[in-house]
């Protein structure tokens, strides 16, 4: 299978996690980085040993690029792709797809008539536990599925963030930070949605960054930072969301899957250590291991929970994994499972919460898409490299 050349665009933090994924793999090689700190560019060029820094132009403009990976600001997102396409490269972007829902239709329309593929964060359902709940559920293990629930509190980033700024600015806010895991998730397991309703509020005009190099600096707050959401989807399941960057602390976090007979548990999925990240505990309670069947009993914890046994091959942090099925489906003459209709049809749901906050009315969403396959247990690991 023919290497996938890479062009990244965007050298700021999360860029790190994907430079060491591609790493990993044969088919995976970032042959330029750009960002519009040149500065920065060559260190990462240096850091990663990648063979040219340049300005995105030049990874445009370059023919041997197959590629762009579009890691820059939620705000650029649908320029630089819209740019890639034009160019003649594949593109996979960083959540959240798009800030407009018109740009993300360009986006997919455009790639369409180029016959071009388009891939999208988040990867993460592609990890373990998400595999492995999907396999339950796919099993019949807890019955036909009639409900899920997702929580995440959090008191925002700009205590650990260095630059904060576009997280509280158009494009920002916890539902388009965070929703895209949780929503995808949900599709992954459940298939897409049909309606969504939401409320919302913000909380702090403005916020104080506590982290270095400027703390001490306060910024504008422009989106709302506290979301509550209602989904139904198309196969009948319903389900309920918050995500916030107002609570400072809860002992509530978790994402759960209700059955007919029983319910699945994806323990404390929070931006650390949940739906954020590919590995972790599933557990499972059946209608025989519930504790209401055997009462009277003195048990506790996980004593009524079952631990799924997960065995898939990405159980580490592997953002950027999504890029190396975009090449097996350039391949095999596919779409990607992390696809641009999927992206579109979270960003669909997030827009649609959003405007249901402002107006109070539920809405239909236009979109749907594809409910991606589940992976082979030794996805990734064939031609894993040791670099």
């Amino acid at each position: 299978m023919k290497t996938l050349n890479i062009g990244l665009i965007g050298c700021g933090r999360i860029s790190d996690i994907y430079l060491q994924t591609c790493q990993r793999f044969a088919e995976l090689s970032v042959t330029a980085c750009a960002s519009l700190d040149a500065a920065e560019s060559r260190a990462k060029a240096r850091q990663y040993r990648i063979p040219k820094a340049c300005t995105p132009e030049g990874i445009f403009s370059d023919p041997d690029i197959d590629c762009v990976l579009n890691l820059t600001i939620p705000a650029a997102h649908a320029e630089i792709s819209l740019k890639a396409l034009h160019a003649g490269k594949h593109i996979y972007s960083e959540k959240p797809f798009v800030t407009q829902r018109e740009e993300g239709e360009r986006i997919l329309q455009l790639a369409r008539e180029k016959g071009l593929l388009v891939g999208n964060a988040p990867d993460t359902f592609f990890g373990a536990r998400w595999q492995t709940a999907r396999k339950l559920i796919d099993q019949g293990v807890i019955g036909k599925p009639t409900g899920v629930f997702a929580f995440v509190g959090t008191r925002g980033v700009e205590r650990h963030h260095p630059n904060p700024d576009f997280y509280y600015q158009d494009g920002g806010g916890p539902l388009l930070d965070l929703g895209p895991y949780y929503l995808t998730a949900m599709i992954f397991l459940l298939g897409p949605l049909r309606s969504v309703s939401g409320m919302a509020k913000r909380t702090f005009e403005q916020r104080l960054i506590e982290s270095q190099p400027r703390a001490g600096e306060t910024i504008p707050v422009d989106i709302d930072t506290h979301v509550q959401s209602m989904l139904a989807f198309q196969s009948g399941v319903i389900g309920s969301m918050t995500m916030s960057f107002d609570i400072w602390e809860s002992a509530t976090p978790r994402f759960e899957v209700y059955g007919e007979n029983g319910t699945l548990c994806i323990p404390d999925p929070d931006p650390v250590h949940g739906a954020n990240i590919f590995e972790g505990e599933v557990w499972y309670r059946t209608r025989e291991t519930s504790r209401w069947v055997y009462q009277p009993r003195q048990l506790s914890g996980l004593d009524h929970w079952q631990v799924a046994q997960n065995q898939h091959a990405i159980n580490q942090n592997s953002r950027g994994v999504g890029l190396l099925d975009l090449a097996y489906a350039i391949h095999e003459n596919r779409q990607p499972r992390a696809s641009g209709e999927l992206a579109l049809h979270v960003f669909d749901a997030m827009s649609g919460i959003l405007a249901s906050a402002q107006d109070g009315n539920s809405k239909t969403l236009r979109s749907t898409c594809p409910i991606p396959a589940p992976l082979a247990e030794d996805f990734g690991t064939m031609t894993e490299t040791t670099t």
